[in-house]
């Protein structure tokens, strides 16, 4: 047996398995009371699993969030603070049966936030939303851009 499980937490039974992607954290419980370490462990992962794409069109910043697995109801879209655009939700756990065996769960649940600085730009009364495939689009249009005004002027002579 070798000693580097029991010096990292010894969460792994063969630290040689090619197949074992436990990764020991050092920040595990940092900061945390003791008995929620693998709580704020599963809410990390929750966060970080919302991908948001944000691209600006000379017309508007669009974001697209991918949440399969998500009704529109569980996910909300709020601007706070005037300028700062949220996605936020919640995916519940899998009903477990008393007689089930999981081999696996790498899905994550749990509460999940991004939250975007819109810039000046953004008209965030004409916000749209919508929900198809698991993909959520959000478009903000933009101000449009005041182009200076060029006089033209005659040359006398």
């Amino acid at each position: 047996m070798s000693l580097i499980p029991s010096i990292f937490g010894g969460r792994r039974t063969n630290v040689f398995d090619p197949f074992s992607l436990d990764v020991w954290d050092p920040f595990e419980g940092f900061l945390t009371p003791s008995g929620l370490a693998n709580t704020h462990a599963k809410d990390v992962a929750a966060f970080t699993n919302a991908k948001v794409d944000w691209k600006e069109t000379p017309e508007a910043h669009v974001f697209k969030a991918d949440l399969p697995g998500l009704k529109k109801e569980e996910v909300k879209v709020e601007v706070e603070a005037g300028n700062i655009l949220q996605i936020s939700g919640e995916r519940s756990n899998e009903n477990e049966e008393k007689n089930d065996k999981w081999h696996r769960v790498e899905r994550s649940s749990g509460k999940f936030m991004r939250r975007f600085k819109l810039p000046e730009n953004a008209k965030m009364e004409e916000i749209k939303a919508s929900m198809e495939n698991g993909v959520l689009s959000v478009t903000v249009p933009k101000v449009p851009e005041k182009k200076p005004e060029v006089k033209s002027i005659d040359i006398s002579g």
